[in-house]
């Protein structure tokens, strides 16, 4: 469900693809929003990133390498995180729901009805409430990294990248250039405090939402994911009636990232096949 051990790209790498691509912003519900456009194909697809991931650390070997002719992709930050700030990220209790709100809204004002909707991680949850709040919208659905629920085996885990502090190098250093060390800490302990309450509440963030999902879904699963084990996608290809699970074995919690050639032909026959 969120911050990974991965390679994220570097402020060259970002600037070279800027160069190519013009993120562009709209107000929606009074905040502002940060989005992308890349692609011509027939079949638009919303990517909605991670835990205070942004579009270009967390979808750049999509941006950069899925096919344009077949998809449409629009990649959006969300509310408080990369462009789409100030404000700065908050997390209330029904973050993940206000997040597919946001994500719906932005799909209304670009007047596109009818779209896909990939989601990793954090923005994986959101997009399994995108699909079952707005059916009629979201045309398919593919997801990885992400759980309908909070045990308290997952809220260990989250102990354990708490504090950023322990965090590699490689791994902090993306972050405190896009938020700074103190927002970072502070996004961190919310976020952390944000989860242990859901788990003492019962532990569900969206169990109940899952059979109102009518979208064909992909759940897309790395077996040696260290932050999401493999009950939580076996729990949605349970509960989500037109789903199927494709398991990378050696995939960890950035399958799209460490392996985005099989990923991306993978999406890109998902989406387009009748």
């Amino acid at each position: 469900m969120f911050l990974r051990n991965i390679k994220l790209v570097t402020t060259l790498f970002k600037r070279s693809l800027a160069t190519n691509y013009q993120e562009k912003q709209l107000l929606i519900s009074g905040k502002k929003i940060n989005y992308l456009k890349v692609g011509e194909g027939p079949s638009t697809v919303l990517c909605l990133p991670g835990l205070l991931g942004t579009l270009w650390t967390d979808f750049p070997n999509q941006i950069q390498y899925i096919n344009k002719s077949l998809l449409t992709l629009i990649c959006m930050d969300m509310p408080g995180c990369g462009g789409s700030r100030p404000p700065n990220r908050s997390f209330p209790a029904d973050f993940y729901k206000t997040d597919a709100e946001f994500a719906a809204n932005l799909m209304k004002s670009l007047n596109i009805s009818r779209y896909g909707v990939m989601g990793w991680s954090d923005g994986g949850i959101s997009a399994l409430v995108l699909a079952a709040r707005y059916p009629e919208n979201v045309s398919k659905l593919a997801v990885w990294g992400a759980n309908a629920y909070v045990s308290s085996n997952d809220v260990s885990i989250y102990q354990g990248i708490r504090d950023i502090d322990k965090w590699s190098p490689k791994m902090v250093e993306p972050f405190l250039a896009a938020y700074g060390r103190d927002m970072l800490k502070n996004a961190m302990n919310e976020w952390c405090k944000t989860l242990e309450s859901l788990q003492k509440e019962g532990g569900n963030i969206c169990k109940d939402e899952l059979s109102q999902i009518i979208a064909p879904t992909l759940i897309i699963h790395g077996d040696k994911d260290p932050l999401v084990p493999l009950e939580h996608p076996l729990f949605l290809n349970k509960e989500i009636k037109n789903s199927k699970l494709v398991r990378f074995p050696n995939g960890k919690h950035n399958v799209h990232l460490r392996y985005y050639k099989e990923f991306n032909e993978l999406v890109e026959k998902f989406f387009t096949e009748n």
